[in-house]
């Protein structure tokens, strides 16, 4: 216990060190799957930690420890009492953040659901009127991918193809359900902001690979991703083309001038084997405390 409740912690730390070489090194589809895979698993694991961490107060409580005094039995003690108490304020934390995140993620599905109100059901492509360029992919039943007048007018026609198949990459592999994972992770466990950072770069650089091979033109789909760029720049206020940050696009367009990356399956086997690392260790802890807990309660 008094290891083995720690690990998803030291897990914590580790995962965001290993995500910007798995992000560089290895196929984005692949990597995205086992980043956020494993950013979930740490984060759930470290999240029981600190549940056990505050059950662990059990053995403090009042009647627990006056009724070992009048039996005569010693009381064990698997953690600190004031570890303990900030592990439980850190679960409060914990669960605030993780409201916050849910919230905000449903008020940015009704924002983008309500631009698409008033057009039928199997309408795919939505345009709308707008001088800001700007593209999305809205998951829903069905999905649909929205794009204002000023991106397409941004685009030439070859260019356009690209945007499309980027966002219909998104809704065909839901990465919104992906991004939300990991997003969700890190708010339960802030030490794993960086990898969702990795994470959602990851799901562009997936959709741009998909749209390389729908078009069947690296050059052409780079092409698309500069010009994006440059007329998100030139807008009035912050704009989302194909979902790019100054040093994100010149990453994935310098990604998009050489082959593919590998797979590379075992260093995706060791990501996950972290993750899963968590988990074995939480649930050893888990064990360790009931344990405990029985032979003070008893």
């Amino acid at each position: 216990m008094r290891f083995d409740v720690y690990t998803p912690l030291l897990v914590s730390l580790l995962l965001p060190l290993v995500s910007p070489v798995v992000g560089r090194r290895m196929a984005p589809a692949l990597a995205a799957r086992v980043l956020a895979s494993a950013a979930v698993l740490t984060a759930a694991a470290a999240t029981w930690s600190l549940i056990l961490l505050t059950t662990a107060l059990l053995g403090d409580a009042p009647p627990v420890v006056r009724e070992a005094h009048e039996d005569g039995r010693p009381l064990a003690d698997p953690v600190p009492e004031v570890i303990g108490v900030a592990a439980c304020l850190a679960l409060a934390l914990v669960v605030w953040r993780v409201q916050r995140a849910v919230r905000a993620e449903r008020r940015t599905r009704r924002a983008l659901r309500r631009l698409c109100e008033g057009h039928p059901r199997d309408t795919e492509l939505v345009v709308a009127a707008c001088e800001v360029p700007q593209a999305f992919a809205i998951p829903g039943r069905p999905g649909r991918i929205l794009v204002t007048s000023a991106m397409l007018g941004a685009l030439a026609p070859a260019e356009r193809r690209v945007l499309l198949a980027h966002e219909r990459a998104h809704l065909r592999h839901r990465h919104g359900r992906l991004v939300t994972a990991v997003t969700l992770a890190a708010a339960a466990n802030p030490l794993l902001g960086p990898v969702r950072s990795a994470v959602t770069f990851l799901v562009e650089r997936w959709a741009d690979e998909q749209a390389a091979t729908e078009v069947g033109d690296r050059g052409t789909t780079a092409r698309a991703l500069a010009r994006a760029a440059l007329s998100a720049g030139r807008a009035a206020r912050p704009a989302c083309a194909l979902n790019f940050t100054d040093r994100a696009v010149t990453r994935r367009i310098a990604a998009l001038q050489t082959s593919p990356p590998p797979h590379l399956w075992p260093a995706a086997a060791a990501v996950l084997a972290l993750g899963a690392l968590a988990a074995l260790f939480s649930a050893d802890a888990t064990s360790d405390l009931v344990g405990l807990l029985w032979n003070v309660l008893t």
